[in-house]
């Protein structure tokens, strides 16, 4: 008997010590006790992985006996196993020298000697010294954003903006929740994460490049209002028949881009969009660190092997001349320019300028002059600890062009795999939507989203004023929160009226709620097409996707701490978003859910901030 109790102890300590189980800690240097941003963390002989947040801390699950590999550039690796007692495991890595010394060259750049002789010929100086890497502190930054407010029709009937099919917040977003950091509110976009996903718009069937569409229901957060949703659906354009490419690829090799999701995911990134080029695209790549130079001349995408081989050979190290490779990237790409082609520069790195032009003014001067030579610009950003979202965002929307976050290669494929050819083939820009509200309908209205696209009405039909791109098959989305006529609001607040100018409705239209109109231009064209669209009064059968949609925006009202969300719980979000996930093939709004359900900070903290 008591052998077999023995034996049945044994066996239950034995499945205990193999159950799966949360490993967390701090990866620091051994030098300074520094927390490590961007250290890799992976189980041995697997592909699980995580890396360190900015304070180098991380959490990773793992089975009594595993062994966890620490890797940094510049530092030893350092493996541990893993005991059954151990919770908390934290690791000082110590400096290699040796490492270091190997992957700074050439301004952080290992190329070969026929390709230095070609840049140097073209681009004297291109090579200068190397300069030491230090720790980042976390300086990532984001444009402020003041909520918008509710507008009383009778005294501004008319809302104006550019859209905005960037989808950077989100990805974003979902990286600090998986590292289990606060979101700052300024770092949530709403608009972007309402953009995220893809919605059930039709395929445009006349002339014009886009479809659009409209809905009409309650608030889910305030039942007294109603919230339309306006959705724009692009053309889908097949692949063999975009014009063919001339990219340049601009890639941040500075110390700063040494981190495991950084260079080395941008790095693999890229290789899904080479695999993609045809025979007549043609692609360059230009590398910054201390100074900028071309690395790769125009070279045919059936020479993939070629790209490849020098995507590979990239290595960080240095100081960010972010300026003068943007110059050296578009004049680039105008000396190779294609006449009725995809002429794109598309910029990777953290977004962190630190020689040259780097304020956010300086920058946008540069690319608004670039803009004229009819070069698009695509911007994806990479890393945590001094990511520069409001930089990024800044060259995009200035640039004829887009902006997106690759935290993992899920968004990489996402990005550019399954949606290449919306984000490197623009087939409208400049699009400018603006609502005129019927005031026997409406009595306010407030835009959800969209506070840095905001337009002044008379820009509508200004065609000097840039706006915003659609791709090839992307969808936009736009909500408006209305208080219908008659309701009373705590959101609507007094006016006087006017003494001088008498506003009364018309009653021609008393079965219209809006009108939207839309203005666009051709990718190549100068002068812009207007559609007009108006909606009826009537509210529509309600629909997972627009329960959904609202769903998204209810949860970036939370993140940001809207005083319009009217006390809904987070409780109430996540019910709305599982009973509305409708087809998610892909899984994005079962993921959704998830991050929402594990993240833990207070909104009413961030809204402090």
């Amino acid at each position: 008997m008591k052998i077999h109790i023995f034996f049945l102890l044994a066996t239950l300590s034995f499945a205990l010590n193999a159950q799966t189980r949360t490993i967390s800690g701090q990866v620091t240097s051994a030098e300074d006790g520094n927390g490590l941003p961007g250290v890799n963390i992976a189980l041995k002989n697997t592909k699980t992985t995580t890396t360190t947040n900015f304070d180098g801390f991380y959490s990773i699950k793992a089975q009594t006996g595993d062994i966890l590999v620490f890797s940094f550039v510049g530092m030893k690796t350092k493996e541990v196993k893993i005991k059954a007692s151990d919770k908390t495991i934290n690791v000082a890595l110590k400096p290699d020298s040796n490492a270091l010394e190997e992957v700074i060259v050439a301004n952080g750049v290992q190329i070969s000697k026929e390709v230095i002789g070609y840049a140097q010929k073209r681009h004297p100086g291109i090579i200068p010294p190397h300069h030491p890497y230090p720790i980042p502190k976390n300086t990532e930054s984001y444009a402020g954003i003041d909520e918008n407010s509710f507008h009383q029709v009778n005294y501004k009937p008319l809302s104006t903006f550019s859209i905005d099919v960037d989808k950077a917040s989100y990805s974003n977003m979902r990286r600090m929740i998986n590292n289990g950091e606060k979101i700052p509110k300024d770092a949530i976009k709403i608009e972007e994460l309402i953009n995220y996903f893809k919605y059930d718009y039709p395929q445009p069937k006349d002339e014009h490049p886009f479809s659009i569409t409209t809905t009409l229901n309650k608030t889910p957060w305030n039942d007294k209002h109603e919230l339309i949703k306006i959705g724009l659906q692009g053309k889908e354009v097949p692949l063999d028949n975009i014009p063919a490419s001339n990219l340049v690829f601009l890639i941040d090799v500075s110390g700063s881009m040494r981190a495991q999701n950084k260079l080395p995911l941008l790095k693999s990134a890229f290789k899904l969009l080479v695999n993609q080029l045809r025979a007549k695209d043609k692609v360059s790549i230009v590398v910054y660190a201390g100074a900028a130079g071309l690395v790769l001349p125009p070279t045919s995408g059936k020479h993939k092997n070629k790209i490849l081989e020098a995507l590979g050979n990239l290595q960080a190290g240095g100081s960010t001349a972010g300026s003068a490779g943007l110059q050296l990237a578009y004049e680039t790409a105008q000396e190779h320019f294609k006449k009725n082609g995809n002429n794109r520069v598309i910029l990777a790195t953290d977004g962190d300028f630190n020689v040259g032009l780097s304020s956010d003014s300086e920058m946008e001067d540069l690319i608004e002059e670039k803009r004229k030579s009819g070069v698009f610009l695509t911007c994806l950003g990479f890393g945590m600890g001094n990511y520069k979202d409001s930089k990024l965002e800044t060259l995009a929307d200035k640039g004829n062009g887009n902006h997106a976050y690759i935290d993992t290669m899920q968004e990489a494929q996402r990005v550019l795999g399954t949606e290449f050819g919306g984000t490197l083939y623009t087939i409208a820009k400049d699009v400018k939507i603006q609502v005129e509200f019927n005031p026997e309908k409406i009595q306010a209205y407030r835009l959800i989203g969209y506070e840095n696209r905001l337009l002044n009405d008379e820009d509508f039909k200004d065609d000097t004023k840039d706006a915003g791109e659609l791709g090839s098959g992307h969808t936009v989305t736009a909500l408006y929160e209305l208080i219908p006529t008659g309701i009373d609001s705590k959101y609507l607040k007094e006016i006087d009226s006017l003494k001088y100018t008498k506003t009364q409705a018309s009653e021609q239209f008393n079965n219209e709620l809006l009108t939207v109109r839309f203005r666009y231009k051709k990718p190549n064209g100068d002068k812009s097409k207007e559609i007009v669209h108006a909606v009826k009064d009537k509210q529509n059968i309600t629909s997972s996707d627009f329960n959904f949609a609202a769903a998204v925006a209810m949860w970036g009202m939370y993140l940001r701490g809207s005083e319009y969300l009217n006390d809904a719980t987070k409780k109430k979000i996540i019910n709305l978003t599982q009973k509305n996930k409708g087809k998610d093939d892909e899984g994005y709004r079962a993921e959704f859910v998830r991050l929402m359900e594990s993240y833990s900070h207070s909104p009413s903290e961030e809204a402090s901030k």
